[in-house]
């Protein structure tokens, strides 16, 4: 299997991306269209991860104040459990930190603070409730 993950550099390919998270997000998560596309589409670098040429990990970057926030990370489905999920991440770690970024955040689903503490985030304040879903605010310090 031919595993890519690269930075969105068409509008074809940030389609890609918003395919993914509306299959996820809002297909299986039943979270709204307007609640799951936001104001910083724009301005964000998207990540797309593909398997034999099929989208199937997704990712959002923004470098912020002193660190870089990680978020809409998905995964489709019938590729869950197969490290896109690890290699979608690690890819915008690494992308953050060749801009020189050492601090990175992102508010999990709950579900998945396990799975961000093996790559060594830590929560860092209360769980919180968005669209539904219980999250918690994690941080890695590198």
């Amino acid at each position: 299997m031919n595993i890519i993950y690269q930075v969105c550099e068409s509008f074809d390919d940030v389609v890609k991306c918003i395919a993914v998270r509306c299959i996820v997000f809002c297909g299986e998560q039943e979270i709204s269209y307007q609640l799951e596309r936001d104001e910083h589409d724009a301005g964000a670098i998207h990540i797309l991860g593909t398997a034999d040429g099929e989208p199937v990990a997704v990712g959002r970057l923004r470098y912020l104040c002193g660190y870089a926030k990680l978020e809409r990370i998905a995964v489709r489905q019938p590729w869950r459990g197969k490290s896109f999920g690890l290699g979608v991440t690690q890819f915008m770690i690494d992308l953050a930190k060749q801009q020189g970024f050492t601090v990175f955040k992102l508010n999990a689903q709950s579900h998945l603070e396990g799975f961000y503490a093996k790559l060594g985030f830590k929560t860092c304040v209360e769980h919180f409730i968005e669209a539904n879903i219980d999250h918690c605010p994690m941080k890695l310090e590198l």
